[in-house]
């Protein structure tokens, strides 16, 4: 009779993880300050593109305008200019970034950002970029795209031609 020990173990299989949970979607905003600054949002020295998430039936461009606000008016969402879309582990994270017109820096000094923590600041592109090596890609291609009126489609840190539709959530019904 076999023992424990003369049976092999089964190989151990691993179940995929992609996409078994909805994904997050979420709107960032590119407030271009000027030629060579950008508006970001400094929450206790945790420096970042204003963020916020978005609610189902929701656009980006409506998702945006909650993520800054302007009680002057002075905000203006031109277009969507990169969608970001991360596979992590159990879910995937797809961020749209929204272009914004550009402003003063007194126009800035008017904005409220959602997180009442968090202060509104002005800041060098190139000093951001310095700064915020994680984000360094999608911030230099959402320029780009802002740049050549093109809308950038980053999957799992590679560039794509194909970008998906702001009202369909990825995961639901797609072409392949």
């Amino acid at each position: 009779m076999p023992t424990a020990t003369d049976i092999a173990p089964a190989p151990r299989r691993h179940a995929s993880y992609q996409n078994w949970r909805p994904p997050v979607t979420g709107v960032s905003l590119l407030v271009p300050v000027g030629a060579d600054c950008i508006a970001i949002a400094d929450l206790r020295g945790m420096l970042m593109l204003p963020v916020g998430g978005m609610c189902d039936g929701q656009t980006p461009e409506e998702a945006g305008y909650r993520v800054l606000t302007d009680p002057t008016g002075g905000l203006r969402l031109l277009r969507r200019v990169a969608v970001d879309s991360v596979q992590m582990r159990r879910r995937k994270v797809i961020t749209h970034v929204i272009a914004a017109a550009p402003m003063t820096r007194d126009a800035v000094t008017n904005l409220v950002y959602r997180d009442p923590r968090a202060t509104v600041r002005v800041m060098p592109t190139l000093q951001l970029l310095d700064h915020w090596p994680t984000g360094r890609a999608r911030l230099l291609l959402s320029l780009q795209a802002l740049a050549t009126g093109e809308t950038a489609c980053i999957e799992d840190e590679a560039v794509h031609a194909r970008v998906p539709s702001a009202r369909s959530a990825p995961g639901r019904g797609r072409r392949r």
